[in-house]
């Protein structure tokens, strides 16, 4: 089995956990007899050692010749140094990246490997995203992106960007779902312990307190909704079962998710639809039944609406991958 090839990129100062994310979540990506769907390799400038800003030093394998061989790059979050504070990336790094994006490979970055895309001029005119800490900083070193801070990752086609830490993982995941489907991310998922998708986005993080006392949370409502997608969901009735007024529980619904009731209700539905397309044969009335949307109408329209393509052709590309 040909093996997609995949370069990580670590500057001086790499976040370690940016650094370990993608070798963790695209190696548990394996087929049925056990085989891996990706080969991961770490280069840096010159191939040489550099500092993590966790207290450890990676001497890599590979220089940026790496980046010319590889069908995806991933550019991890660096801590701190010139590239956050003042946007400045050594010449031979912004050269080595425009080449291999020029070519066609797939550019990623984690967390503030976003500052090193743009300042290689890769996210002008792209919808990005970047820790929401270093926001404000982003938009006035390069005023030409279309950051977006408050979403876990942007999937703007052959540049992708993830927000902070945690969210590698979330955009690792993602890139496996489009490339092998929600199958294999999902197990790669559960061979690393952690959730195939997370909802909302980093407006859960930020500057929000999370609720102490159990009874305050709209966790046990969202998990009985989870189990019962097929049917109507009232907002009365999660409300309800959550003991709260419909005015609180929304509030607080939006507070601990980053979205409304509704939308995140839709966002689960066209999860299970897609895990229907992918795993049955039911037909796409059948489908949409199943999922909550009713009628075969409905599920197009949610689907064309979240993520451009109609059930049929979702199936098509997917069951085929």
């Amino acid at each position: 089995m040909d093996r997609h090839e995949v370069a990580v990129l670590a500057l001086d100062e790499v976040v370690g956990f940016d650094l370990g994310t993608p070798p963790q979540v695209f190696n548990a990506a394996r087929d049925d007899e056990e085989r891996r769907f990706y080969r991961v390799r770490v280069c840096t400038p010159g191939g040489r050692p550099v500092h993590s800003s966790s207290g450890f030093t990676v001497t890599p394998d590979h220089g940026l010749e790496l980046l010319t061989e590889v069908d995806t790059v991933v550019v991890s979050g660096v801590h701190s140094g010139s590239e956050v504070l003042d946007g400045v990336v050594a010449p031979e790094v912004c050269e080595a990246l425009q080449a291999a994006a020029a070519r066609g490979a797939r550019v990623m970055s984690t967390c503030t490997g976003a500052f090193v895309l743009a300042a290689a001029g890769l996210l002008d005119g792209r919808r990005a995203t970047t820790h929401w800490m270093h926001a404000d900083r982003f938009r006035a070193l390069y005023p030409r992106v279309d950051l977006d801070p408050e979403v876990l990752f942007v999937d703007d086609g052959d540049v992708l960007t993830s927000a902070g830490v945690g969210s590698a993982i979330d955009l690792c995941l993602h890139v496996v779902r489009n490339d092998h489907g929600s199958e294999i991310a999902n197990l790669a998922a559960r061979r690393c312990v952690v959730p195939p998708w997370r909802p909302g986005g980093q407006s859960q993080f930020i500057v929000r307190p999370v609720p102490d006392v159990a009874d305050t949370s709209t966790a046990p409502a969202r998990a009985w909704a989870l189990e019962h997608l097929a049917e109507p969901l009232e907002l009365r009735v999660l409300a309800e079962r959550a003991r709260m007024s419909v005015r609180t529980f929304t509030r607080r619904f939006r507070e601990e998710t980053g979205v409304s009731p509704g939308k995140w209700i839709t966002e689960r539905r066209v999860e299970l639809a897609r895990h229907l397309l992918e795993t049955t044969d039911l037909g796409v009335d059948q489908v949409a039944r199943h999922s909550g949307f009713g009628t075969g109408a409905a599920l197009r329209q949610q689907m064309s609406a979240l993520l451009g393509v109609s059930p049929s052709a979702y199936r098509t590309t997917f069951r085929s991958a």
